[in-house]
């Protein structure tokens, strides 16, 4: 049975002036997938990310979420369409608990009158994040610490955590792991496999890091001068392969979709 792609990317352009970032670039994402988009500096990763955030708008290409073309003009078009990205800056508002963190912009109000005048359920908010922590083999010290107190890759589980309750189609993670030590690190990639494996949520994992890809990814897609120039299951190439992609050395492989 063939499934229908969560994200389809098709003949995506975007310039900037007289530089073309994208030129015609096409993706597919499949349901339950960790699939990795790699590249040098200047390849085109950033904006392909913005455009699906809703931050970028294309100048030419459609995009596809859960078989249906959407046309995004700012982040909440993506976030209506299921699509929710971690940046690198986790954007984590760093005097806020967890709870608070990932109910950020979408708080839970008391019920009744208070919630009328715009008293926060707080209790509600930590529970609900508590859980999806748990959910993704996360812990924290408190659920009223401060999030500024937690470690790198506790902070990461944050984002992650409130990415995974508002994601129902798509999370899009930026570089997850920079700047982690050995243990943070293992600990977000077993974030994105449970959000694969138990959550059945699909993840564009965006990373120059070639062993975290081998890891977690299905599949890679590498861009090069904002060209697509190879998407293959990651069983299926080396690191080698992958760098010559990046780099268009002599020995990338030739263009294939699978």
């Amino acid at each position: 049975m063939i499934q229908t792609p969560v994200l389809r990317v098709s003949g995506v352009r975007k310039s900037y002036r007289h530089v073309e970032a994208l030129r015609g670039v096409d993706l597919e994402v499949q349901p339950a997938e960790v699939h990795a988009l790699l590249g040098d500096n200047g390849a085109g990763k950033s904006t392909l990310l913005k455009i699906l955030a809703g931050a970028v708008v294309p100048d030419f290409g459609t995009i596809e979420v859960q078989g249906k073309k959407v046309a995004f003009q700012r982040p909440a078009d993506a976030q209506a369409a299921g699509i929710e990205t971690v940046y690198q800056d986790l954007a984590l508002a760093p005097t806020l608990s967890p709870g608070e963190n990932v109910f950020l912009g979408r708080e839970v109000l008391r019920q009744g009158a208070l919630g009328k005048l715009g008293f926060l359920d707080r209790k509600a908010m930590s529970a609900r994040a508590t859980q999806e922590l748990a959910r993704l083999g996360a812990r924290t010290p408190s659920s009223t610490v401060e999030v500024e107190a937690l470690s790198g890759g506790q902070k990461q589980a944050v984002a992650v955590a409130r990415a995974s309750i508002w994601g129902t189609a798509l999370i899009m993670l930026d570089e997850p792991t920079a700047a982690l030590g050995v243990a943070q690190t293992e600990q977000v990639l077993n974030l994105v496999r449970r959000l694969r494996d138990e959550r059945g949520i699909s993840v564009l994992l965006i990373s120059h890091n070639l062993p975290d890809v081998f890891a977690v990814a299905d599949r890679a897609t590498v861009l090069r001068l904002g060209e697509r120039v190879l998407t293959s299951p990651i069983a299926d190439v080396t690191t080698n392969d992958l760098i010559a992609a990046m780099t268009g050395g002599n020995d990338a492989p030739g263009r294939k979709q699978s």
